[in-house]
């Protein structure tokens, strides 16, 4: 199992008062699935995300990634986790414009002891599974909006993670680039065996999920895959 949740809690305090955005949740998700999560604004969505992530921990709960119970890790040691673990995909690109694709991509390897030529080898081999060996030179006001989103895809895999987390990938694109960006995480899980947690309002974008999860108030309603259709 990919992922494994057991009666996760995350609360905080707000002022006076505590917020308890996920209560008692448990999930699991098995290596290579793309799982999409949906709710409302609020529903803890994204806070589950986050904690899958490691961006953040949760207050009580078990939490395995990969078989790693990561809600036991100190702050320095999930930070190296989460360089060697997970990709991050979102709606915003965040590429830096006076750098080209193939430089975009190769940011992470930055930190790692890696030498100059394989960096450039792992991240020249990024961008030809998202398809963009072609425009590996080309600046982000180069390309398109959907290059521009495959370029992050390439940047989030450059260090091969077994975990994408992906927050609205599509929310910018238009529909033809949402589906090709769609078709390429699909293919992503399916023939590199990546795991994929996708935040998504888009009920389209679910549906290219093979499982959609939904949530509100910080309880998981329902897993029923068949829930979203087109």
């Amino acid at each position: 199992m990919m992922i494994s949740c057991r009666e996760i809690t995350k609360s905080y305090s707000k002022g006076s008062h505590l917020v308890t955005p996920l209560e008692n949740l448990s999930l699991e998700v098995p290596r290579g699935e793309f799982l999409a999560l949906m709710g409302p604004s609020g529903s803890g969505k994204t806070t589950l995300l986050n904690l899958i992530s490691g961006i953040d921990t949760p207050t009580s709960g078990d939490l395995e990634i990969d078989g790693e119970n990561i809600a036991k890790f100190p702050r320095k040691q999930l930070t190296k986790w989460r360089a060697r673990k997970v990709g991050y995909i979102f709606q915003l690109y965040h590429l830096i414009p006076v750098l080209t694709a193939l430089e975009n991509v190769e940011l992470p390897l930055l930190i790692t002891s890696m030498s100059r030529k394989e960096r450039r080898r792992k991240a020249e081999a990024a961008l030809e599974v998202v398809g963009l060996s072609d425009r590996s030179h080309h600046t982000p006001s180069e390309l398109s909006g959907g290059q521009e989103q495959r370029v992050a895809i390439a940047r989030a895999l450059v260090a091969d993670p077994a975990l994408l987390v992906a927050d609205e990938p599509t929310g910018d694109l238009d529909r033809e680039s949402a589906t090709r960006i769609l078709e390429l995480l699909r293919s992503l899980a399916r023939d590199h065996e990546k795991t994929i947690v996708m935040v998504t309002h888009d009920a389209r974008a679910a549906a290219a999920a093979d499982r959609t999860l939904h949530l509100e108030k910080g309880k998981l309603l329902t897993e029923d895959p068949n829930l979203v259709s087109i």
